[in-house]
């Protein structure tokens, strides 16, 4: 229960830094691009790897498992998932399951493309439901 709650406590903070990141990149460039959100992803994948090979078994520093996932799980997937997505199939081609790593940029990038087209088109469908 004390890791589900420092994994809660950390996405948390990963949330809080992601809003005050993208705000100041809109308030500093505009809303048109979302530069906010290409930074936050760069950074939050530099920050994941770093932290996880730093701490790794094979890293400068111990910390304990509680201590990784409030950091790798809870900071940075509240600051981004993409991060975990890109952290996850850098394993996976480091271990050498290159059709996996693979798969798992095809499945993703095309699969979220979709779940967000089908969530626009049914929200279209439900709001203009009962208008003449």
């Amino acid at each position: 229960m004390a890791t589900f709650l420092w994994v809660i406590f950390g996405g948390a903070i990963g949330t809080g830094a992601r809003f005050g990141l993208s705000g100041w990149a809109a308030h500093r460039w505009g809303e048109t691009f979302p530069w906010g959100t290409i930074i936050i992803n760069i950074t939050g994948c530099f920050i994941i790897s770093l932290f996880a090979g730093l701490t790794g078994p094979d890293g400068r520093w111990i910390v304990n498992t509680t201590g990784r996932q409030f950091f790798l799980v809870g900071i940075c997937g509240g600051y981004t998932t993409f991060s975990s997505y890109s952290f996850q199939t850098l394993t996976l081609a480091r271990d050498g399951e290159w059709l996996l790593a693979a798969g798992n940029v095809i499945g993703s990038n095309i699969s979220c493309l979709i779940a967000v087209w089908l969530g626009f088109f049914l929200a279209n469908l439900i709001n203009n439901s009962g208008r003449a």
